[in-house]
């Protein structure tokens, strides 16, 4: 009887509260093909306590727009070692409108292991050749360690460097979907061992440069032709007009990606008051609801009114 009650316990510490941790994936439109699993503390915010003013919590610069334009490209999954009842508060501050960060896992969703708290990417229910987790702790990623790219912690400090940090990764992780890789995870452990947005800013930056140098000869060349006909033919022909230099396949997407954030931004500040009127008319239902299902499951619901006698 102990013996079992011991495994039992066991296995409650070990293994996640549900298999698989998230639902089925949404439908379209909302439907991504690639899974962003996000950690929270020194991520995302960073928390300190002082005598003077207790607990106070800062955001990270650039996590707003980091949220919301990854969004279009990934299933964003913030996956925290904090339990529900701190973090769920931080969070709904973090996405107010609850539009960027569909799915929220805490400490429940752990893996005891190796006499640590993990987090087992194998209990998403996402393919894991199109998972990534950003994370700052490479112990909460040792399971699957190819998936996972790590950042060094924020510390609260604006100026420092690794407050940019975040945002400099969105090229590298907006290329991956773009691109449609098949799996993330060779292209994650190509990068090993180098700084990501530094190394891929000069892949890029070389894609492009050769681009342009293609047009260069290319247009050199056409010059020259119609040059040539124009000499002979005389006013019969005409120059043609200066070309406009190339994007990459990135850069076009990128710039449509760019629009609809932007439009997307001005319609929640647009609709601001309403939305949030809808949001607190729908919390003040929810409310209502629960206390009537409490109070009928207790068969302390009020009695009808009667009648006053006549």
């Amino acid at each position: 009887m102990v013996a079992d009650a011991v495994y039992q316990c066991v296995q409650y510490l070990n293994k996640p509260a549900w298999d698989p941790l998230l639902p089925p994936p949404l439908p379209e439109p909302y439907y991504r093909p690639y899974t962003l699993v996000i950690d929270l503390d020194d991520m995302l915010i960073h928390s300190a306590w002082t005598t003077e003013h207790g607990w106070r919590t800062a955001k990270r610069p650039g996590v707003d727009y980091f949220l919301a334009y990854l969004s279009q490209f990934y299933e964003i999954v913030l996956f925290t070692t904090q339990p529900a009842y701190t973090a769920a508060p931080i969070v709904e501050k973090i996405d107010q409108y609850g539009a960027y960060i569909p799915w929220k896992l805490f400490r429940d969703s752990t893996r005891y292991k190796n006499r640590g708290l993990i987090k087992d990417l194998s209990y998403l229910g996402r393919p894991l050749e199109r998972t990534i987790i950003l994370d700052t702790n490479p112990d909460h990623t040792q399971l699957q360690p190819d998936n996972a790219i790590h950042l060094e912690p924020w510390h609260g400090t604006r100026g420092d460097a690794t407050s940019k940090e975040l945002v400099s990764l969105i090229p590298f992780l907006e290329a991956l979907a773009i691109r449609g890789i098949k799996d993330v995870r060779t292209v994650i452990k190509y990068y090993d061992g180098k700084h990501i947005p530094t190394a891929y800013a000069e892949a890029e930056r070389k894609v492009k440069q050769d681009l342009l140098d293609k047009w260069e000869r290319d247009k050199q060349a056409s010059q020259g032709a119609v040059g040539w006909v124009k000499a002979a033919l005389g006013s019969l022909v005409r120059s043609p007009s200066k070309d406009v230099a190339p994007e990459t396949d990135i850069e076009k997407v990128r710039k449509n990606a760019q629009r609809m954030y932007l439009e997307e931004q001005k319609y929640w500040k647009d609709n601001e008051e309403t939305i949030k009127k809808q949001m607190e008319d729908d919390r003040e239902r929810q409310l209502k609801e629960a206390k009537s299902s409490v109070l009928g499951m207790m068969g302390l619901a009020a009695p009808p009114s009667q009648a006053p006698p006549s």
